[in-house]
């Protein structure tokens, strides 16, 4: 069977750079850190106090109140991103088959912040004072669920949760889903709210975390002093849909889901295989699934964290996968402005890669300044952006588990 064309027709970010695409990408393009000192929480005793945090966020300018209580925050960001990608896609406007509509939107934790809530209501007050709303709220795939009521999807519905590579993983298999005729569209993305005093402490003692207290040194992808990952939060969701589909009804198409590679290291649950080879497997794969080779790719956001083995082991991959075709491939880690959310990490990071190839321009790695020698990409792109016309470009995702997810992303034509 001929695969089916995959497009890409609406987008939509809750994130401490925006709360609407249109800002989001605007403060990408200007290099703007969202990284902030933390005042949710009295950070005062943490090692780590600096995070991605979304301070302006009100639930009820997206969505019912009523509901909204309901939902634990990261399901709300997922749900407000949701409506500005499907107003976007102009899906809202025609009639259509919702049967043939799926919504794969993962969390990598889920509803940490109700957990802790509803943990200390139990410990101080006992069970039958804890919200009868509590396992809906905290379970990972509610983001998903009620993104398909509200929208009246009645395809296939998931929460895949592979760590840092959920959302890319949930971009992924959406592309499949109607690559192989099982759908026409796909609500796809991720979410994620993890700053909470647990989260940063579980992640403090896992020592993956940056304890630097400026915002301005805290995330240095690939550079000699970096010392680890930020944290961040938000949702980020794209509406993909069939080529035809879109065509028909006259959508605007913002870019092409070319190729989609998956992998795994088995090698251990928070170290990355050191010789790179999962993540080198993955974007082969892509690559390949996008009938291309690697000479074509002109741009990759990296997965770039920050941390020692990550970006160490991405860049042997990369230097592996392209040979001498590496230096002519513009680089950027856009973790050093958006900071790390976690399981929504790929879907923001996928719609920063689609904007990138639509208008033709490459975001910068903020704040990086000594490049490590180990990893010396030719086309790290740092201070400020570069415009650059882009054909094909390549998004990276790495989690704990040895998930691997890369996304090849296509100027339209």
């Amino acid at each position: 069977m001929e695969k089916r064309r995959v497009v890409i027709t609406g987008m939509g970010v809750i994130s401490s750079l925006g709360l609407n695409l249109n800002d989001f990408w605007s403060n990408i393009k200007s290099g703007k850190n969202g990284i902030t000192l933390v005042e949710r929480f009295n950070v005062e005793n943490l090692p780590t106090k600096v995070a991605a945090v979304i301070k302006d966020f009100e639930p009820s300018d997206f969505m019912d109140g009523k509901e909204a209580r309901r939902l634990d925050k990261y399901a709300q960001f997922a749900v407000a991103a949701a409506f500005e990608a499907y107003g976007a896609s102009g899906l809202e406007k025609i009639e259509f088959d919702k049967t043939r509509m799926g919504v794969h939107v993962s969390s990598g934790i889920g509803g940490l912040e109700t957990i802790e809530q509803q943990h200390n209501v139990f410990s101080e007050k006992g069970g039958k004072r804890m919200s009868p709303f509590t396992v809906t709220m905290m379970i990972a795939n509610m983001g998903a669920g009620k993104i398909a009521i509200d929208l009246g999807a009645k395809g296939p519905a998931e929460c895949v949760v592979t760590a840092c590579a959920s959302s890319t993983y949930a971009v992924g298999n959406a592309f499949r889903l109607i690559q192989w005729g099982d759908a026409d569209v796909v609500v796809a993305g991720g979410s994620e709210a993890p700053i909470t005093e647990f989260a940063m402490s579980a992640f403090a003692a896992n020592r993956s975390i940056s304890f630097e207290p400026d915002p301005n040194r805290a995330c240095l992808p690939f550079d000699t002093h970096r010392s680890g990952f930020v944290m961040g939060e938000g949702g980020a969701i794209l509406i993909l849909e069939e080529l035809e589909h879109a065509l028909s009804r006259g959508a605007e198409i913002i870019a092409e889901i070319a190729g989609y590679g998956a992998t795994c290291d088995a090698y251990h649950f928070t170290a990355p295989d050191p010789e790179g080879d999962g993540a080198y497997r993955c974007m082969e794969n892509a690559i390949k699934d996008a009938g291309i080779t690697p000479a074509d790719i002109q741009y990759i956001n990296a997965h770039g964290t920050g941390t020692q083995l990550n970006d160490k082991t991405e860049t042997m991959a990369i230097r592996r996968l392209f040979g001498d075709a590496e230096k002519n491939i513009s680089v950027s880690a856009t973790k050093s402005m958006t900071g790390h959310s976690l399981g929504a990490i790929g879907a923001l990071e996928a719609i920063i890669t689609a904007q990138s190839v639509r208008e033709g321009f490459v975001p910068p790695t903020i704040n990086t300044t000594e490049i490590d020698p180990e990893c010396n990409l030719s086309g790290i792109v740092l201070g400020n952006g570069i415009n650059r016309d882009l054909e094909y470009a390549l998004s990276n995702s790495f989690g704990f588990g040895g998930h691997n997810a890369s996304l090849v992303i296509r100027k339209y034509r």
